[in-house]
């Protein structure tokens, strides 16, 4: 084979692999959600009256993993978690979160969602909730919407 011949073959499995990398990174990133939520006490069912406030990120993959945490202030937090339910309306808890710091509540590592969760997930149907001990049901929620 020709030396023209060799690096052009060279070359062109060079660009084929290099699109391959990026097809392959692009729908990594493509297939995870990331949003960001926002908690109050008037997203509560009943809306709660306080002058705690939050904020939320969340994670979910296309394998229905889940990451992410909250970082509240002005409260002192007795359970922070992530529900499911519509907005306006109370339901069972998902994933507990794990206290790692004063303010930041996380997901565990590992979490995961069932597939009736993660099509509750896209339909806006999961939301933060966290208690305290004058609001035992809750005190700021934020309701997750891809």
């Amino acid at each position: 084979m020709s030396r023209v011949k060799q690096f052009a073959k060279e070359l062109l499995w060079f660009f084929a692999s290099m699109v391959a990398v990026l097809i392959v990174g692009y729908s990594g990133s493509v297939l995870s959600d990331e949003v960001k939520v926002t908690l109050s006490g008037d997203q509560e069912i009943p809306p709660v009256t306080t002058s705690a406030s939050g904020t939320g990120t969340i994670i979910v993959g296309a394998d229905k993993s889940v990451s992410g945490s909250v970082t509240i202030s002005r409260l002192s937090v007795t359970a922070a978690h992530i529900h499911e339910a519509a907005a306006g309306k109370n339901g069972p808890i998902v994933i507990p979160l794990i206290k790692t710091s004063d303010t930041v509540w996380t997901v565990p590592e590992g979490a995961k969602l069932t597939d009736a969760q993660y099509e509750s997930y896209r339909a806006g149907n999961l939301y933060f909730n966290i208690h305290s001990a004058a609001n035992k049901a809750g005190e700021i929620r934020g309701q997750i919407k891809p």
